[in-house]
């Protein structure tokens, strides 16, 4: 772990060691802060906090929000939850796989740029099929318009 990741965990875990807050919202800081949860965090703020890791390892793999592995600049999440697989997401995750160079259907491009991830529900099954791009949902998405929306994170 690099050292300014380190620097960066301290500090969280001073802060919640002082605020007495939740378990859950250290994890979140760590994931705004990081882009990830790493595996030494947890078992650093679990010994300075006298938190079970098992406990801090079970929020962190539940949430479908936190990540244990570095994602790219970019974290594209393809909904696969019934209305939008109903409507054919499983098309648009396959399409980014192939347009970024992956090996898989998701996955981290070599430049650490993107990440493609498939996720069970965002919750938008009134505008599916829908990809959320960092922060950002897009509604009705086909192949020829995350063409147009990737196009703008590339630039990026």
């Amino acid at each position: 772990m690099k050292s300014n990741n380190r620097s960066s965990i301290n500090t969280l875990i001073k802060k919640h060691q002082e605020g007495g807050r939740s378990p859950l919202a250290l994890l979140q800081d760590m994931q705004r802060t990081l882009g990830y949860i790493p595996k030494e965090a947890l078992k650093q703020a679990s010994a300075v906090l006298q938190i079970p890791l098992s406990k801090l390892f079970s929020l962190a793999t539940f949430y479908n929000s936190f990540s244990m592995v570095q994602t790219g600049k970019h974290l594209i999440s393809v909904c696969h939850g019934t209305a939008c697989h109903v409507k054919n997401g499983s098309a648009l995750t396959k399409m980014l796989g192939r347009e970024l160079g992956l090996q898989q259907d998701e996955g981290t491009t070599a430049d650490a740029r993107f990440t493609v991830k498939k996720v069970r529900c965002l919750g938008c099954c009134s505008i599916a099929p829908v990809v959320k791009i960092n922060d950002t949902v897009y509604a009705h998405m086909t192949q020829r318009k995350i063409n147009s929306v990737l196009k703008k994170y590339q630039k990026k």
